[in-house]
């Protein structure tokens, strides 16, 4: 299954063996375990909602680029 991180861990904290993902980043894990994270409110279903994608910067005097 693959999951979308949602919420920071402390420091030194592991999914997997690996540290814990940032916000916002793509994991693959074992569907009983990624529906657990999901259901804890740390992580969504990636495969259900498309990536957030990123905002425009604006340039000088707010202009859109």
């Amino acid at each position: 299954m693959r999951i979308r991180i949602t919420q920071q861990q402390p420091e030194g904290a592991v999914l997997n063996g690996e540290p814990w993902p940032g916000v916002g980043e793509e994991v693959d894990v074992p569907t009983a375990q990624g529906a657990h994270l999901v259901a804890s409110g740390v992580a969504e279903d990636a495969e259900d909602q498309p990536a957030p994608r990123a905002r425009k910067s604006r340039g000088k005097g707010g202009d859109d680029v």
